[in-house]
């Protein structure tokens, strides 16, 4: 599906937050929001990049599932079993949604049918995946496998006092065998930023890291317990963000580096800390420049 500067439809929301975030120490916010955002970019891999739009949020992330309204599922239901040590709440919903540019360039979601999404989640006790009645209806419709998985959970009452069902989703996973010691291997893949690297044995995933260490890459988060597996990520091998270098003035920060990837690979670090990328990243005599506006975060 190509997209658009600006448009609005109707599509699955699925939003993801970390329980307790604001009361977190500042390390392990950011330790926790990198778990998530691995977490997260893992289960979307079978979800094509124009199908879907990932909003980012402090302790909190929303997607938009543009064209199939049970990838939304798919996606929540995997994020709740590898979610391990997170303590996460999550909403499903349908709705509208309007898919636009940022002062920074970038495709991002706003609407009812986001805001709704957050608000199904924060009626979500932790470890809980609670659908709206309008997702459930819709996506009860195309299987009954579907509807079997949801069970009335609570009632929620809007603005205009108006009562809404909620639904609980209620998967049970059968129990898989543990892959056979030496023969499984680390998965990676690329992440925008960064490389994700996984694995069901923390030696794979260690032996994976050295070796692109070897080539370059900088652990960005260590090895964690991930549900059944374990989950760490690194730079780009080659990238050279260590030449990166950020300026602060006041609320701005200016990165400059050797490569337009160092750079953006930069930048994407700044957005975890709540920065945001103000216009183009941009080359003059050799060297990669951007803004961005931190809002005190930086590093």
């Amino acid at each position: 599906m190509a997209e658009s500067s600006s448009r609005t439809l109707a599509c699955s929301v699925l939003f993801v937050e970390l329980a307790g975030y604001a009361h977190l120490p500042a390390g392990e916010q950011l330790r926790q929001k990198r778990m998530l955002n691995a977490l997260l970019a893992q289960e979307l891999t079978q979800v094509p990049k124009p199908e879907r739009v990932v909003h980012d949020y402090e302790g909190a992330a929303a997607v938009a599932f543009l064209s199939d309204v049970e990838a939304g599922l798919v996606a929540g239901i995997g994020v709740q079993g590898g979610a391990g040590e997170l303590k996460l709440r999550m909403g499903l919903n349908f709705g509208t949604v309007h898919v636009v540019k940022d002062l920074g360039g970038q495709t991002t979601i706003v609407g009812d049918g986001v805001n709704d999404a957050q608000r199904v989640a924060g009626t979500a006790q932790v470890g809980q995946l609670l659908a709206s009645g309008g997702y459930r209806d819709i996506v009860s419709r195309l299987s009954p496998d579907h509807a079997a998985l949801f069970e009335i959970a609570a009632l929620r009452s809007d603005a205009q006092r108006r009562e809404h069902e909620l639904f609980l989703v209620r998967f049970d996973r059968p129990a898989q065998a543990a892959p056979a010691r030496g023969a499984e291997q680390a998965s990676v893949f690329d992440a925008g930023p960064h490389l994700i690297v996984s694995g069901y044995e923390r030696a794979t995933v260690q032996r994976a890291l050295d070796e692109l260490a070897a080539k370059g890459a900088r652990v960005v988060s260590p090895i964690s317990r991930v549900g059944d597996k374990w989950m760490a990520s690194c730079d780009h091998p080659g990238v050279r963000l260590s030449e990166c270098k950020v300026e602060k003035l006041g609320f701005t920060s200016i990165v400059t580096g050797p490569t337009r990837q160092a750079v953006a690979a930069k930048v994407a670090e700044l957005a975890e800390l709540g920065g945001r990328l103000q216009g183009e990243i941009e080359e003059e005599g050799g060297v990669w420049t951007a803004v961005c506006d931190t809002g005190g975060a930086g590093r």
